[in-house]
């Protein structure tokens, strides 16, 4: 039980110390998520409330299901902006379809996570590689900070690309409000200086370090705070959330419209996707840096138990949040039990503080997306990963531009299909390398690269990637060549050092390669052949009809077809190796 229910494990070994972490953590991550809630609702085009609703049964589950100790489950600012993407088109704001598409989103997302954790399917997020991820999350970035414009000039202007809210926001320029214009900028100048200045002032007047930072990360609540004595004091005009309801939600159920969900299903696979692959990046950071560990199936059990938790108590797609997490581990926080605590804080956030909230100003929730969304920007990884990989550049570039043109969908759909290409194209042309001996060893190396010895009828060849129906056809022309190349050729020695796999297509073409080579006089080898490997070719014909022999090292391969060359080249270095150490 203990492998699905992690909760058995901790909670078992709970102590009091770890209760007064976990209850300091969760005060502090309460703080946070209540105008994060808020904002990342409105984001995702729906009632502020939702927000809150999303950030209490999700918590709850987690901390039942997750591996994590310091993972925080909630709404978050990528997802939320994909959220709106997938329902916008399918509803009208405001209305109760719009949000029975994010419900439906939420539960289709949940479902998609459990099956993956149930079955082990965990290595599917592999196929978004880190360029791809990292340009998806920088573009999302801009597109949030982008859209929050509007709100932060006092008006409503939505679109899925930047060229749409660029738009949408120079049509309205007009109806600009100079005090939510004001309110904004003085909100997000606040939110700035307290992220990188307030700790430092704090601790510089006295105050401890932990006392410090948890003070500067309540911040957004103070200008949440500010700002609505200064709505309802000064009497501002200025767009405002307005009431929400208090109390708990109702649990409810998704609408099972088949249209409907065969509409969101590549939504909900790409948010299923690219929200695991950010929880599971934050989790095993924050594990390393304790010498824990988690088991990624695992946190997909607990993702898919805290999206379905979300759906049913009428919220929309969660996942673990960067940012909250981090202050969640910084504060203290020893075991899941943080997040159930947080649930509780939310809980009664809405019972007793919704009634406060209607003078929110809309400004304040925007500057505090826009604060916290542009730390996810980073444009300088364009330069490394320019540097590095050209192909990963590629990918990257690809996906942020495709993402601000194009909408978050497209984007990383095409960022996946682009990075699956260029691996394709990377390994169908492998590096293959002609090698020779190094003189006085038993070590063989590239030729261009080291000084080297090798023997004319000899050809030693090693491929450096697994053989499979992409690359077969490569290496064959690359043998033939050489063979070509070298008319006093009789043997060739492949070098499968890192073969892993030879898939049947690579088989039939090493059969077909081995045909060819024998009728021109010229005899296959193998060299370095792993175990798995060898299995499988014991299973097939190949092994009886090869012209050579497969040799358990290089080295022994060319003591058997050129040793008279192999054992001068040994011996001559180590007689020179022996003068060296006598005139010393």
């Amino acid at each position: 039980m203990r492998r699905y229910l992690p909760i058995l494990d901790w909670a078992a070994r709970y102590t009091p110390a770890a209760l007064a972490g976990d209850l300091l953590a969760a005060v502090i991550v309460t703080i946070m998520l209540i105008p994060q809630s808020l904002a990342y609702a409105l984001l995702a085009g729906l009632p502020a409330e939702v927000g809150l609703y999303a950030s209490i049964a999700p918590l709850l589950l987690y901390a039942v299901f997750g591996t994590s100790r310091t993972l925080a489950v909630g709404p978050v600012a990528v997802v939320s902006l994909m959220t709106a993407a997938a329902v916008a088109p399918l509803a009208a704001q405001g209305t109760p379809e719009y949000l029975g598409a994010a419900i439906a989103l939420a539960t289709l997302s949940g479902l998609m996570l459990l099956a993956m954790g149930l079955l082990r399917l965990g290595f599917f997020a592999n196929f978004i590689s880190h360029p791809v991820i990292s340009g998806f999350i920088t573009a999302s970035g801009i597109l949030i900070a982008a859209g929050q414009v509007p709100q932060i000039l006092g008006f409503s202007a939505r679109g899925e690309t930047l060229p749409e809210i660029a738009q949408a926001l120079l049509s309205r320029l007009g109806e600009t409000n100079s005090a939510a214009l004001i309110l904004g900028l003085v909100v997000m100048l606040f939110l700035f200086w307290t992220r990188s200045r307030l700790k430092p002032w704090l601790v510089r007047l006295g105050l401890a370090d932990r006392s410090a930072g948890a003070l500067s990360r309540a911040a957004p609540i103070a200008s949440v705070a500010v700002t609505i004595a200064a709505v309802k004091l000064g009497g501002l005009d200025l767009p405002v959330v307005g009431d929400i309801p208090r109390g708990l939600p109702r649990p409810s159920l998704p609408p099972f419209d088949p249209a409907l969900w065969q509409a969101i299903l590549l939504p909900a696979l790409l948010i299923t996707l690219v929200g695991y692959v950010e929880t599971i990046s934050v989790a095993q950071t924050l594990a390393a840096k304790r010498r824990q560990r988690i088991d990624p199936d695992q946190e997909l059990v607990a993702l898919g138990a805290a999206n379905l938790g979300a759906a049913v108590s009428g919220g929309f797609p969660v996942t673990g949040g960067f940012a909250r997490s981090v202050v969640n581990f910084d504060a203290g926080a020893e075991t899941p039990a943080a997040g159930a605590f947080t649930a509780i804080g939310m809980a009664l956030a809405a019972f007793l503080l919704t009634p406060l909230l209607a003078d929110l100003p809309k400004a304040t929730l925007a500057a505090t997306i826009i604060v916290a969304v542009l730390s996810l920007v980073d444009t300088g990884a364009l330069g490394r990963t320019f540097h590095y990989s050209r192909s990963d550049f590629a990918a990257m570039l690809t996906t942020i531009l495709v993402t601000l043109l194009l909408g978050v969908e497209a984007g990383i759909s095409a960022g996946v299909i682009l990075s699956l290409a260029l691996h394709l194209w990377r390994s169908s042309r492998p590096h293959v390398a002609v090698v020779g001996q190094v003189p006085g060893t038993e070590h063989f190396r590239n030729v261009e690269r080291h000084h080297v010895v090798t023997a004319p009828e000899v050809l030693s060849i090693r491929i450096d990637e697994s053989l499979y129906f992409p690359n077969a056809r490569f290496l064959e022309d690359r043998l033939l060549a050489e063979t070509a190349d070298n008319p006093g050729l009789h043997h060739v020695v492949l070098i499968c050092t890192a073969v892993n796999v030879i898939d049947s297509s690579a088989l039939e073409t090493l059969e077909a390669l081995n045909a060819r080579l024998r009728d021109s006089g010229v005899r296959l080898h193998l060299s370095e052949v792993k175990g798995p490997v060898m299995d499988r070719l014991g299973r097939s014909p190949f092994l009886d009809g090869l012209s050579g022999q497969v040799f358990l090292t290089q080295f022994d391969a060319m003591m058997a077809l050129a040793p008279d060359l192999t054992r001068t080249t040994r011996a001559a270095q180590r007689g020179e190796t022996a003068k060296a150490r006598a005139a010393r």
